[in-house]
Formats: C-alpha cells, structure tokens, sequence
C-alpha cells in the first residue's frame, strides 16, 4: 500500500460505538482458553532452538480468533501445543480452567491437509470420532448426518473422498471435527491448499456455522484479508522466536461479508498487520546470481 493511501486511511484502533459495545460484550463472556507464559525449546545439533517465548492470552466464549506472523514464528508449533500434539517446555494452556496435558475430544482440529479417510464414505468419516467415544452405530449416524446437513453436503453422505471437490473435503472435516461437540475448534490453515474461489466459499461456510452453534474458534492463517474478514481479534506473532508482537481488535461490523474488504476499517486493519509482519526496516534483498540463458532482444524493465 502507498504511503499516500496508508496516511488517508482511519486508526485501525478506532471503533464504531457498535463495535465497542460488541467487544465490551465479548470479554464479560467466559474465558474458554487461556494461555499462560508459553515456551517452547527444540533440540538442534547447535544447541536448543527457542520456537515460543512467553505466550499469553485469552480466548472467550464464541469468540473467532486469528493467528498470524511471519514464516517461523511458531504459529504452528502454537496451535499443536494447543491441541496436544506437543508438549510446551514451560507454561501452560487451559481449556475452561482444565490444564491441557494431551489430545482429547474436547478440542477439535482441522488442518490444511485433507486428512480424511479414504476408504470411508463421507457419513462413515463423520461418524468416526462418534464411535470411537463411545456412541452406538445409531447415535452415531444420527449425530453425523446433521453435521453434514449442516455443512450442506447431505447429497454426498455416500460418497468418498477422491470423489469430492478440495472445498467438499474440508467441509467434511470441519462436521467431522464439530461431530463431538469441541469446547473449541482449531483449525492450521484450513482453506491454504484451495483455490481463490474455493477459499472465499470455505470463508463464507465458516462464518455461517459460527453464527450457528456455540463455537469459539482459533485458526492460523498467513493470508492478511482472511485474518481481517473472520477474526474478531488477531493474535500477531514476531519471529525466531514466536512471540506476542500485538493483539489487534478488528474494527470491522459483523455480520461480515467481502464488500467490506474495500472499507477503511478493513483496509487499515489490513495495513497495520502488513506492517507488524513484513516491516520495511527489516525487508530482505535477495541476492540471486543473475545468469542469462538466452540472447533476447530488449530488457523487459
């Protein structure tokens, strides 16, 4: 963005009366996951390598939390540690005042990849997690099936996985995940590996099964308008190694839609995280050796 647009632009921390109401309502909701003096150490042969330092925040009821930073600055790492795949060196993560001491039904996870069963039907995929806690077939079906009604794929509950879009597939994932009634659901770049139009779809999916179901949401995204248009805050990280760099308040009304991305709020909310992730100061030049393979007639700049 110009610096002449970026001085014409609102202070991204400025709220409508309306916005400032709706966070004053959101922190009297109850704290659903709170994260204390986080840290995080990986062995290397040079020594032990600092992943996360001193993380802390919290996380109310309902709430839809982004996470962002630049490449190596533990966002990852973050939301492992968060559903138990990894273990902090110090600190500790809550989940409604329970400490988080391994995996469990009470968190559900959706990653980038498509990390469905192949050789189950779509109905079988959701029914999994069901069964697998102790429901009976029935109770299981049942439960599945308005899960995947809910994600609008009731057409293709037979259906298997090579036979669905990249965009059908994580909706599957995402009702897999919301089959066993998560306290929050975490999802690592979910929508990454889809293209721009599948992507604004998922988005659009997303924000309407929040709307619906008592759901706090924390996701990991590198992309700028996505943290924006979902989030109600955006957690920034700096890197090596991960640490707080702000918690952004998004200014931007709800309900959401993508005519906002044109908005002042949006866009100097946007501006503010291009800064805090890719600041000029620390711009990097890419030495590469320059090698002509060709003689061609002019230079194209």
């Amino acid at each position: 963005m110009s610096q002449s647009n970026s001085t014409a632009l609102p202070d991204y921390q400025r709220q409508s009366p309306e916005v400032a109401a709706r966070f004053d309502k959101l922190k009297q909701r109850p704290v659903k996951l709170e994260v204390r003096s986080l840290q995080k150490q990986f062995g290397s042969a040079k020594g032990p390598v600092q992943a996360l330092k001193d993380i802390s925040f919290k996380a109310y009821r309902r709430e839809m939390m982004g996470v962002i930073g630049a490449s190596g600055c533990g966002k990852s790492t973050l939301i492992r540690i968060l559903a138990g795949l990894e273990t902090p060196s110090s600190g500790e993560v809550l989940l409604e005042g329970q400490p988080v001491t391994g995996p469990g039904p009470d968190r559900g996870m959706v990653f980038q990849s498509y990390t469905l069963f192949p050789w189950l039907t779509v109905k079988k995929n959701v029914m999994f997690g069901l069964e697998m806690t102790g429901n009976s077939m029935s109770t299981a079906e049942r439960e599945a099936r308005q899960w995947i009604d809910l994600v609008g794929l009731s057409k293709f509950e037979n259906s298997y996985p090579h036979e669905l879009s990249g965009g059908m597939k994580q909706r599957v994932a995402i009702a897999r995940a919301l089959a066993n009634r998560p306290k929050i659901l975490l999802m690592d770049e979910p929508f990454g590996a889809l293209d721009a139009q599948t992507r604004a779809s998922m988005q659009a999916y997303l924000l309407e099964i929040w709307r619906h179901i008592d759901l706090t949401v924390l996701f990991i995204t590198h992309d700028l308008d996505e943290a924006v248009y979902l989030a109600d805050r955006i957690l920034v990280l700096k890197p090596n190694p991960g640490e707080v760099l702000e918690m952004i308040e998004v200014p931007v009304p709800r309900p959401r839609s993508q005519s906002q991305f044109v908005e002042p709020e949006f866009l100097a909310t946007k501006n503010r995280l291009e800064h805090l992730i890719h600041p000029k100061s620390h711009t990097e030049k890419i030495d590469l050796p320059i090698v002509r393979m060709t003689e061609v007639g002019d230079d194209v700049e």
